[in-house]
Order: structure tokens, then sequence, then C-alpha cells
């Protein structure tokens, strides 16, 4: 039955296999988003102090981005390996890099929890909190880190799911955390009067139960790539080779980190607490929309790698065209959506009118640029699926770490605070071109027996 699952993703019409592999992990994407965007539009709301409390959680996203970027290094780096391995018909290999990818994130797990917990009020006064928001950022990040090894194992080790064909049983495992937190949020928040601290909680216990499907799943016999203890013996050479393809991934959303400190330093230098708020939101908003994209390109990857790994390249071929032109498509219909009405979205996070106002202001500028970078959202996990470690990690590099940061340093120096907001869509649009000039350059190449006999 494990193989049938397996074989159908070398068989099957891609349309239709498309749509099925795709749709559970757009709604699991959705639904695992839920977490911190009904945390926001719960405290936004909180009598009083909305925007404050709201500002105050928006300035622990760096914190929160970096943990799930490290699960990303094991399980977005691992996953894909593991379904090439499939497709050469290697199940040990297969679950070699399962196993270790376990190892990886229970590591990952210590040395965060350790670091955040040691330096937590002074990164977080680093990263855009001032005097009258801190007491919110630090209640909130405290109760979170309690959490990690689950926030790790629930992300990283759903990739594995996904690459074995089975994403509704992944889907699953994310819905039913997302709706505990749906659920307790407001009973915590607002009906124990626990404020921040609440939507904390409600996080971390939505988390242990996603993690506890996940790895519950995982070491069954309903999981055709299964947890031994035997794969779990530390492989220096599979650790190796995960954290080369996983270093993509990782950097893609440790970045995230970075632009958030960037963005912030310099919305509250520029400008205060309110405009810090507005960058909340928007963050809020690109995830709400980056979600269902994000989970169309995490559905279709295994199938690349599956197909690539099985030698069947006219498939890959097609799958990444539709993958690539997809995306684009629903990532510029999104960004029109979004720009043509920015106070709907503002007013989903908070009922100040000022705030609300800034963001109508400057919502539209911040995010035109991702009218066209879905193109990079497509191309970016078509590398991913074929092993491509190198151009995977330039491109996400360029963007964030070459454009982006620079820019957002640079620019406000002559035009002050709108100067931050101007730095993400002129990033947005040089990334997409050279992501663009990479594939055209690249991709017929790496489709080829060559490349594929390469990968150990």
């Amino acid at each position: 039955m494990h193989q049938d699952r397996e074989i159908r993703m070398g068989t099957e019409p891609i349309g239709k296999l498309m749509i099925s592999m795709a749709v559970p992990s757009i709604v699991a994407q959705i639904i695992n988003i839920l977490y911190n965007i009904v945390d926001r539009v719960y405290i936004g709301h909180i009598e009083g102090v909305g925007m404050e409390a709201l500002t105050g959680v928006g300035v622990t996203f760096p914190i929160i981005t970096l943990i799930s970027a490290f699960s990303a290094f094991a399980g977005a780096g691992g996953a894909p390996l593991a379904a090439i391995w499939l497709g050469k018909g290697d199940r040990k290999r297969a679950e070699k890099i399962l196993g270790n990818g376990v190892v990886m994130l229970l590591s990952f797990t210590v040395l965060l929890m350790g670091f955040f917990y040691a330096f937590q009020r002074p990164l977080l006064y680093l990263f855009g909190a001032s005097d009258a928001t801190i007491p919110y950022a630090v209640d909130y990040i405290s109760i979170y880190l309690m959490g990690t090894v689950f926030v790790e194992l629930a992300l990283g080790l759903n990739a594995f799911i996904i690459c074995q064909g089975q994403s509704r049983t992944a889907m699953t495992a994310v819905l039913i955390g997302a709706a505990v937190n749906i659920i307790l949020d407001p009973i915590f928040i607002f009906g124990l009067n626990m404020g921040v601290k609440g939507a904390a909680r409600a996080t971390v216990i939505s988390q242990a139960l996603s993690a506890l499907w996940t790895v519950g799943f995982l070491v069954s016999k309903r999981s055709s790539l299964t947890i031994k203890l035997e794969a779990m013996k530390p492989d220096w050479h599979v650790i190796g080779g995960v954290m080369a393809l996983g270093i993509s991934p990782f950097i893609m959303r440790a970045t995230e980190s970075l632009i958030s400190i960037v963005l912030n330093n310099g919305l509250q230098r520029y400008g205060g607490d309110i405009y810090v708020g507005s960058l909340t939101i928007m963050q809020s908003v690109m995830q709400m929309y980056a979600a269902p994209l994000g989970g169309f390109t995490q559905g279709v990857q295994p199938i690349i790698s599956y197909n690539f790994g099985a030698g069947n390249f006219d498939r890959v071929k097609k799958l990444y065209r539709s993958m690539i032109t997809s995306s684009f498509l629903f990532s510029a219909g999104a960004t029109i959506l979004i720009i043509l009405f920015p106070g709907f979205f503002a007013g989903m996070f908070t009922n100040d009118r000022a705030l609300i106002s800034l963001v109508e202001r400057v919502m539209p500028v911040f995010m035109c640029g991702m009218l066209v970078f879905g193109i990079q959202q497509g191309i970016q996990p078509t590398f991913l699926a074929l092993g491509q470690a190198k151009i995977s990690f330039f491109i996400a590099v360029f963007r964030k770490v070459i454009l982006l940061v620079p820019l957002a340093l640079i620019l406000p120096l002559r035009l002050g605070v709108m100067g931050v907001y101007y730095a993400e869509p002129i990033s947005d649009v040089l990334s997409a071109a050279m992501a663009t000039v990479l594939f055209l350059l690249n991709i017929k190449k790496i489709v080829s027996k060559e490349t594929l006999q390469r990968i150990k």
C-alpha cells in the first residue's frame, strides 16, 4: 500500500496528482499560519492596550521565525532527499535521512531555548521593542519558548509525511493544533483574562498536540517512512547532505528575522511604535496570502523530487512549468486584492483608527513588488526539489541579504521612514528577475542523467 502511494507520483496524470497533493498541503499551510494570525487578531483587540500589545508581540517575530527556520533546516532539507531516494527505490536510505532529521531537530531545540532564554530582553529591544511594548513582548515569548521542541518536531517532521505522498495526513496534524488554538485563544485571552500570556499558552498547547500527532504517525505502521532508533545514529555524511540542501530554506526563513530586525529598528527610529505596529499588520497579511502559495509549492515539490529520482524528466518539466506559472498568477492576483483594499485587511488586526490610516497609506507601496515575486516563489522550490542547494541558497541570500537589508538601511537616509517601506518592493522585483535568469541558464543542464547520478 505504501509503495502504491509512492508509485502514483510517477504514473498518475499530472493535473490530478498536483491537485491531490497540493490541496491538503495548501489547507495545512493556511491552518498553520492561523497560529500567529489568530493570536494577533485577538491581541490587537484587547481593550485599551491593543496597539501596544500587538506591537509587542510583533517584535517577537524574529525569534519565532528563527525557531521555524531551524525546523526547515532539517525538514525542508531532508524531505526532498528522502523523496529522491524513494524514487530511486532505496527506502533504507530515506529512513536514515528521517532519523538524522529527528536528531537535528532535538539538538536545535536545546540550543535555541538556551540562547533565547539567556538573552531575550536585550534581543527584544534590539528587534524594535520600546519601554511601552517590552512587557507584552517578554510575556509572550517567555511562554512561547517553552514549546520550542513542539514547534521543531511539528514543522520539521511534517515535510517527511508530505514527501511520501500523504498530504492529507500532514494536513490533519496541522488542523488538530490550529483548531485547538482557535478555540483556546479567546478563552485564555478574554475569558480567563490572561491577555498576551493566554495567547502564548494556547499556542504552546496547540503545537504540542500537532507534534504528538506527527511523531505518532511517523512511528506507526501507517507511515511509509518510520522513525527507527537505529536510523537515528548520527551519520555526518547524511547530516551534511541534509544541511547542504536545507541551508536554502533555512536562510529564506532565518533572514526573515534579520529583515524584521532591520525594518523594525528603522521604523522605530524614523517613526515610532505605530510604524512598527504597521509592519506587524503587513507581515501578517503577507503571511495570509503566502501560506496557500507555500502550501501549493510544498505539495508539488515532492512529486518533482520523486520523478527526478526516478529519471522521469518529461514529467519533471511539466511539473515545474505548472508550478511556476500557478505561483505567479496566484501571487499577482492576491497582491492586487491587497493593494485595492488595505483598510479592510488592517481592520482585521486593530480598531485603532490612526494605525489603520497609516496601513492604508503604506501597504500598497510595501506590497507592490509581490506582483511579480510569484515567479521566484515558483523557481526557488523547483531548484530545491531538484537537489540544487547552491543555486537555491544564492537566490535566498540575494533577495534578503544582498538587496533588502542594505536598501532598508540606506533609503531612509534620503527618504525618511518611507524609505523602509520602499526597500521591500525594489528587492522583490530585482530578485525575481535574478531568479528567472538563473533558471533559464541552468534548468536544462540540471534535469539530466548526469546531474541525477551526482546526487549521493
